[in-house]
């Protein structure tokens, strides 16, 4: 991995390509990004750099973050995300990343948050089938039915599909195309759809085309 950025999805649409056909896309407001922090081998025993994106007024940040800010000597920003780049060893406190860092025809993987769908039943959730709703079944046709625990073992073992909380889940779409890169206004247009609703942050990283 030697190029990654953060930014926020602002929604999809479509663009033509060469031959004319429709390409669907979205769009996404990468960096700018500042580099907050650089973490080397002999000072943490790993090489890296943390970003952030995104500014937040002062008042808003607490004074441990508001005292890291400080020290790089850098805005405040709403988001930080900590990458582990091969040529992290480059980059120093202050430098800016934009868009125009990744190229058009680049192979990424999109980390964002899918959308929460709240507290949902075992048919929404798991996909399980509801019972008939004929012959005496009862208000009962969508409950999950029987827990299949007796006197042994008493309990419900990990793991079960019950309901439960559904989405607003780490997601990462992998071997996406960049198509399109509007360096001055900082967006770049990724072929196919990604996680997370509109205006959600999202991490861009550059990968390996898989066979």
């Amino acid at each position: 991995m030697t190029k990654a950025i953060i930014g926020k999805k602002i929604g999809m649409t479509q663009i033509f390509d060469e031959a004319g056909k429709i390409v669907p896309v979205t769009v996404v407001e990468a960096g700018p990004c500042v580099v907050v922090q650089k973490k080397t081998v002999e000072n943490d025993g790993y090489s890296a750099v943390q970003f952030g994106f995104g500014d937040i007024r002062e008042k808003l940040v607490n004074k441990p973050m508001a005292g890291h800010f400080k020290k790089a000597d850098v805005a405040a920003k709403r988001t930080l995300k900590e990458f582990r780049l091969e040529n992290a060893d480059t980059m120093n406190v202050g430098d800016i990343l934009k868009a125009d860092t990744f190229e058009v025809g680049d192979i990424v993987d999109v980390c964002g948050t899918s959308k929460g769908k709240g507290y949902q039943g075992t048919i929404k959730k798991n996909n399980q089938h509801s019972l008939k709703e004929t012959h005496g079944t009862g208000p009962v046709h969508r409950h999950a039915g029987s827990m299949g625990a007796c006197s042994s073992p008493s309990r419900i073992f990990k793991g079960k599909k019950l309901p439960g909380h559904m989405g607003a889940e780490r997601v990462t779409i992998q071997n996406l195309e960049i198509v399109k890169i509007d360096a001055e206004n900082n967006l770049i247009a990724i072929k196919g759809a990604i996680p997370g609703p509109k205006n959600s942050v999202v991490t861009i990283v550059d990968c390996v085309k898989k066979a």
